[in-house]
């Protein structure tokens, strides 16, 4: 019988990350790992679902009723009172009149509005996560890496209670611990969640930030 063949040909050795020591508090994001340039194509693009809907129920409301009105003068029907009483106060109306200058007002801070949500993607709950297949693109809520960081800071002896907050760039935590040395508490959360945001797989893994303060004593 002949022996198996080994697979040492294709094996890569993985990189090994060195723990840094710990200073409390502060924690840099660690390098990628080779093979994961973390490349994400930016943040999620939202789609604008409902301010679109509203713009082109305005649109069609609007181009419907001019086209009404335009058919009916074409058909030698009288226009409609309103596209009369239009055209007269846009004629007659000075520019420096109150309601001209509230309703220019308005229609630019709509435009204005618009214009940022066309060139802003949105969606800032969504942390992209590393690609690690060009035709995928994967993307982690907030809310639910600061559940994971929460429990996993959970786990930590002598931590009582915690919260988290995410943030683009940022994870702060604060947690409460009932025994143990405050020192001691802090630098095994140090250690946990550093490896928890690195077991997260974002592509830019936030800078974490830890506080931990003496559960306070009642009376």
């Amino acid at each position: 019988m002949s022996e198996p063949q080994g697979s040492e040909g294709t094996t890569q050795r993985l990189p090994v990350m060195e723990k840094a020591a710990d200073t409390g508090g502060e924690y840099e994001a660690p390098p990628v790992p080779a093979g994961q340039d973390g490349k994400a194509g930016g943040r999620f693009w939202s789609a604008r679902r409902v301010p679109a809907g509203i713009v082109a129920l305005l649109l069609l409301v609007v181009a419907g009723a001019f086209l009404y009105d335009i058919a009916a003068v074409r058909a030698d029907r009288d226009a409609l009172p309103w596209r009369r009483r239009l055209a007269r106060e846009l004629a007659e109306r000075p520019l420096d009149d109150t309601w001209v200058l509230v309703g220019a007002g308005v229609a630019a801070a709509l435009g204005l509005w618009l214009i940022v949500l066309a060139v802003t993607p949105g969606l800032r709950g969504v942390l992209p996560m590393r690609r690690t297949h060009a035709d995928v693109r994967a993307g982690l809520y907030r809310d639910a890496a600061a559940v994971v960081l929460r429990d996993r800071a959970m786990e930590v002896a002598g931590v009582r209670s915690a919260r988290v907050r995410v943030r683009r760039s940022r994870a702060d935590v604060r947690a409460v611990s009932h025994f143990r040395e405050l020192d001691d508490v802090r630098a095994d959360l140090d250690a946990a969640l550093t490896e928890a945001v690195r077991g997260l797989g974002l592509a830019r893994p936030p800078a974490l930030s830890v506080r931990v303060a003496r559960l306070g004593r009642k009376g």
